[in-house]
């Protein structure tokens, strides 16, 4: 990919087979490259060795498609990749972290990483809602993993479902006699009936919120700056924001706080300076404090500062 002349040979073929047919939008998955062994000293690329050159391959990967739907004509290009490169975000680089197991672990692991992107100039930014290995949906851990995340998934530059969710007995074979790994349902209806109404109402908040990420998405293009960023990027004279990494600011106006510990109902929450609104009991809250929020499995924790618009959606 870091071949000008590749780049081009492959645009025709995807031109040819893919985009002349009506397919637009691509999910370009693995673009790192994946190695196995990782011993990139043993690649050869045309910009030079794969221990020096190798992490160039996303960006390239990504370049290639956006200047190729540019040149055909299409006027806003988003590719889903699953790795990039400081300066992929020109190019329309989606990014999620990857392939990881449906554990809370990899919840809040999550939560550091879409801050990290952030901060690393890529605003373009999601995971899979739920994690992707290994998700039984009808074990009561998952069940209750899938709305903790989903919470999370409201919150996140782009809000995405996906998974490879186990097989259930009921499920019948598509091909007799070959026992298929994945397959699982996935829709927000496939984990209880108390989780669908849960689920449901936040896929409608995702929707009212839709006019606020789009403003900040359009601040992300023109400035740089991302929608999903750390405490201490809004409150940088606040020493107490640099410490924080379980909660973060969403926009300029909305601070959300993730349950991502199984069984959790409650946690801590640092407010900075201002006054802040509770989505849930709509009382107003005075900031520079510490203070403990309760949360329900059918409740997340989130502030609105006081007398901003986006308060009217919750």
């Amino acid at each position: 990919m870091t071949n000008p002349k590749t780049r081009s040979f492959v645009w025709d073929k995807v031109k040819k087979n893919y985009y002349d047919k009506g397919i637009h939008n691509f999910w370009l998955d693995e673009a790192e490259p994946e190695v196995h062994p990782q011993q990139f000293s043993n690649l050869k690329f045309y910009a030079g060795n794969g221990a020096q050159t190798a992490m160039l391959y996303p960006y390239y990967y990504s370049k290639l498609f956006y200047e190729g739907l540019k040149e055909a004509g299409e006027d806003k290009v988003i590719v889903l990749t699953r790795a990039a490169y400081p300066g992929s975000q020109k190019f329309g680089s989606l990014v999620w972290n990857g392939d990881i197991a449906s554990t809370f672990l990899n919840l809040r692991m999550s939560v550091k990483t879409g801050l990290s992107m952030a901060m690393s100039g890529i605003p373009w930014w999601n995971s899979d809602i739920g994690g992707f290995h290994s998700g039984d949906t009808r074990s009561e851990y998952f069940r209750e993993l899938i709305v903790r995340w989903a919470q999370f998934g409201v919150f996140c530059p782009v809000m995405r479902l996906h998974g490879a969710r186990i097989r259930t007995p009921e499920q019948t074979e598509r091909f007799p006699g070959i026992k298929e790994r994945t397959g699982g349902e996935n829709e927000i209806w496939s984990f209880g009936d108390e989780n669908y109404e849960i689920l449901a109402e936040l896929v409608k908040l995702r929707e009212r919120l839709k006019p606020y990420i789009c403003r900040y998405m359009d601040i992300a293009s023109k400035e740089g700056k991302p929608i999903m960023r750390p405490m201490f990027f809004d409150y940088y004279k606040d020493p107490v924001c640099y410490e924080l990494e379980d909660q973060y600011m969403f926009g300029e106006d909305i601070l959300f706080a993730p349950i991502t510990e199984q069984g959790c109902i409650s946690r801590k929450v640092y407010l900075p300076e201002g006054s802040w609104q509770d989505v849930n009991s709509k009382a107003i809250v005075k900031g520079g404090q510490w203070i403990e929020c309760e949360a329900p499995i059918d409740k997340f924790i989130a502030f609105v500062k006081e007398g901003a618009e986006v308060a009217e959606v919750f």
